[in-house]
């Protein structure tokens, strides 16, 4: 059932509404956050694929500068590159919807990556469609969501917690790398972030054991090395000046709009119909190669 929920993930965003995040913000309202270094013909394939013409919306331009800035800490430049293509379109919606991630074209961070690592950076309420005209690992989008969201609600998020959020992406991405299979993964995060704020554990050795304990209770086994990175995240994570009750709410609210999907008929519906047709795929495989 996991695998089959991790590859519907793109099919429940389609079930979603459009979604807020600040007293400031208007349900419906659009920003869309370009990569600076898109060709004219890519660009406009962007808004064209948002569905967005250039003089609708405001646009927020993010440079490669900026993506070293907040994630060369953590990952090579290599893998950074040395172009802003990664764009993405942000609508405002309804509050308490929580966060919802379309991707497209996206190789190295999961929906559930994004939601984790925004909800982290203080976003509570909106539905994000991130896309490049071709395949980019992806990591550079946060950095331009969080900037567009900033323009559009007028507040600015701190800092430390923008790196603490892309610190956040990049080390589940590495969970992944060690076999973790992206849904694990993302569950890890949500719920040692769940136990932290339920028990504002008092030391290094308090978070240690949170961490082991959930890693435990969900069957991932972590090397010492990526132990201490995560305790020194969560570490600063719980430090951050952020309402735990608010990110709590926007995770549960994610998850429940798929636990919703699922158990729908529906869902069920569309969950069967994806099934038969590999069922019948595989057959037909079966049947071509046994002759």
């Amino acid at each position: 059932m996991r695998k089959r929920r991790f590859w519907l993930i793109l099919l429940v965003a389609l079930l979603l509404f459009p979604i807020t995040a600040s007293a400031d913000l208007i349900a419906g309202e659009e920003i869309i956050t370009l990569g600076e270094d898109l060709s004219p013909s890519d660009k406009q394939k962007m808004l064209d694929e948002f569905g967005i013409s250039e003089n609708d919306v405001d646009i927020v331009y993010v440079t490669n500068e900026e993506e070293h800035k907040y994630l060369g800490e953590f990952i090579p430049a290599s893998q950074i590159g040395s172009n802003a293509i990664s764009s993405a379109k942000i609508t405002i919606g309804n509050k308490g919807d929580g966060i919802v991630v379309e991707t497209k074209n996206i190789t190295y961070i999961s929906n559930d990556m994004y939601v984790n690592a925004l909800a982290t950076a203080g976003i509570e309420d909106a539905k994000i469609q991130i896309s490049a005209p071709f395949q980019v690992s992806g990591t550079g989008a946060l950095t331009g969501i969080i900037k567009a969201y900033e323009v559009q609600s007028g507040e600015k998020i701190d800092e430390e917690q923008k790196l603490i959020a892309n610190e956040e992406m990049v080390l589940t991405s590495d969970l992944v790398k060690d076999g973790v299979d992206e849904e694990n993964a993302t569950e890890f995060f949500r719920k040692v972030k769940e136990r932290i704020s339920e028990e504002n554990p008092k030391s290094d050795q308090d978070i240690r054991t949170i961490i082991q304990e959930v890693a435990k209770e969900l069957g991932i086994t972590l090397d010492d090395q990526l132990l201490d990175k995560l305790v020194e995240l969560f570490k600063k994570i719980k430090d951050l000046n952020i309402d735990w009750n608010k990110v709590n709410d926007t995770l549960k609210s994610a998850k429940d709009k798929w636990d919703d999907f699922v158990s729908s008929e529906e869902g069920k519906g569309i969950i069967d119909a994806i099934v038969n047709f590999f069922k019948a795929v595989w057959n037909w495989f079966i049947s071509v190669f046994s002759k």
